[in-house]
């Protein structure tokens, strides 16, 4: 009976501590929002950092500190404090995909020799994320963080089956409407390792279940050249690829 009392004891501990923790965190990012919108960038960047450290797992704060980096340009500070974060959090699926996304937000101001760096980096992040957390979100970004190395490095049937694994694993829940992005990469990545039937197949399907895709319904009515100047558009390093993950919690 007294054991029974403690252990539930112990229980109403760790929960009233976890409420608030999460409480204070929200309260910290509250407080970033508001400074950034105000241009405050230095006091949006503490708060934001407080936001993510007391609570790493959500990936709202994560992802809006580092759009508020991309804004101050400040891309190095998000590197070592992701760096910082993931070793203090070494199991946190969500730090090390947003720690990827870090090096990514950080490429279009490099030159071609950082790119390469930082893109590989990047890679070790999501490929820590998929080991920790195999989800849609790390699948899909792994795969087509794959598809932006050039041929030489035989990276795109990675990617491919990456993708593939996304496909899958949304197939198994309901639908949101961010799963037309898998479409569209898997089908670039069929295109890039020349396997156009099945990268037109691809696209396809995406528009059966997302009739209203511009993307797609372009990549069906170019062919040749005109496909490919479209797909290596998509993956040209000097240009800022979207990482806002606002998708995941809005839907």
């Amino acid at each position: 009976m007294k054991k029974s009392y403690f252990q539930l004891l112990a229980i109403f501990v760790v929960l009233s501590f976890c409420l608030l923790w999460a409480a204070t965190s929200d309260q910290e990012y509250q407080a970033g929002v508001k400074a950034l919108a105000a241009n405050d960038y230095s006091s949006a960047f503490q708060h934001l950092e407080l936001a993510v450290s007391g609570d790493p797992d959500n990936p709202r704060y994560a992802s809006d500190y580092r759009q508020a980096i991309i804004r101050g340009k400040e891309f190095d500070r998000s590197l070592q404090f992701f760096q910082k974060e993931t070793g203090e959090h070494p199991k946190s699926a969500n730090l090390h995909l947003n720690f990827g996304f870090a090096y990514v937000d950080k490429i279009p101001a490099a030159g071609s020799i950082t790119q390469v760096v930082l893109a590989n980096n990047a890679l070790k992040e999501f490929s820590q994320a998929v080991d920790l957390q195999p989800s849609w979100i790390t699948y899909y970004t792994r795969g087509v963080s794959y598809l932006f190395w050039p041929k030489i490095f035989n990276r795109a049937p990675l990617g491919v089956v990456d993708l593939q694994k996304a496909v899958e694993v949304q197939n198994k829940g309901p639908r949101h409407s961010y799963y037309v992005k898998t479409y569209i990469a898997l089908g670039d990545g069929y295109w890039k390792i020349d396997q156009l039937d099945k990268a037109r197949a691809t696209w396809q399907e995406g528009l059966k279940q997302f009739p209203d895709n511009d993307q797609l319904k372009s990549r069906l009515a170019l062919q040749g050249d005109q496909l490919k100047a479209a797909i290596e558009d998509q993956f040209d390093p000097a240009k800022r690829v979207n990482t806002d993950l606002r998708d995941l919690w809005s839907n």
